[in-house]
């Protein structure tokens, strides 16, 4: 991935594997014969130019070990696929699994790639019959595919959506029988999952496409719900705490700050402390 190498002042994520797992974490690697937290997730959980992820300060407050597991744009798939990270929430005192945008998953429409889930692989036959259109070999990334779906027609990017949503709910009710041990979902966005635009495939409605009514929908599979909404004009104003280059810049002004992360920390830590 092209953050793993972006130039002079960038962090340096000390990248590290895990067993038979093909993907890389963020470092350093983790004792696994200690008592430790799990911590599946996206871009946020992984930490992105950010120094002390809210993984870390979770593993502080607690007096634990904690596993970063979490990968930039991730989705569903790649834990639903991965055998080895589900044997390391198995044996987890707890996992925290953040709720994680519905584009990136494969769908009766469009397939992504296994272990990078925000690349687009290729549209099913489906796709490629309501979109008769649509020349997707342009794409290959799942966002700049949905912002370009939505142009083309609202009516038929519902039909793309209401399949997202409904392939999410299922791959999450899969994941969370998958992952033995307390579970504890986490919502960290700019807006509440009321606020949450299903219509939009934009970076400021993260995670896509994901409302109060799937949230619903998981109560009886997860053993806690923390949730974390901050300020939408942190990610351009504070960034303290974080360490990019100027290449990473851009981005990093839409990645959620140190203030945000010692909020999630402090929200899990007092509701991870009861399985503890």
């Amino acid at each position: 991935m092209a953050f793993e190498h972006p130039g002079n002042g960038a962090l340096d994520y000390l990248p590290c594997r895990y067993g038979e797992s093909k993907l890389l974490f963020r470092g350093p690697k983790k004792r696994l014969d200690v008592p430790y937290v799990a911590f599946f997730g996206s871009t946020e959980t992984y930490g992105r130019f950010i120094e002390t992820p809210f993984p870390d300060l979770v593993g502080t407050s607690l007096g634990l070990t904690s596993v970063n597991l979490g990968c930039v744009n991730g989705g569903i798939d790649v834990y639903n696929k991965d055998q080895t990270l589900l044997d390391i929430a198995a044996e987890a005192k707890v996992t925290v699994l953040q709720v994680m945008g519905a584009h990136n998953l494969s769908n009766r429409f469009y397939s992504v790639h296994p272990r990078r889930n925000d690349r687009f692989v290729g549209p099913s036959a489906l796709m490629q019959t309501v979109y008769r259109e649509v020349d997707f070999t342009d794409f290959a990334f799942t966002r700049h595919l949905m912002t370009n779906l939505r142009a083309q027609c609202r009516q038929r990017f519902e039909m793309v959506t209401n399949e997202l949503k409904a392939a999410w709910t299922a791959r999450m009710h899969s994941l969370l029988e998958k992952i033995k041990g307390p579970k504890v979902l986490l919502w960290l966005a700019d807006h509440t999952p009321e606020e949450a635009r299903i219509d939009q495939a934009d970076y400021t409605q993260d995670p896509l496409y994901i409302n109060r009514e799937m949230l619903d929908d998981l109560r009886s599979s997860i053993d806690g719900y923390v949730e974390v909404v901050y300020d939408p004009a942190i990610r351009a104003t504070r960034t303290e705490g974080m360490v990019f280059s100027e290449l990473e810049a851009p981005a990093a002004m839409e990645t959620p700050g140190m203030s945000v992360h010692q909020a999630a920390s402090t929200a899990l830590s007092e509701e991870l402390a009861k399985f503890l």
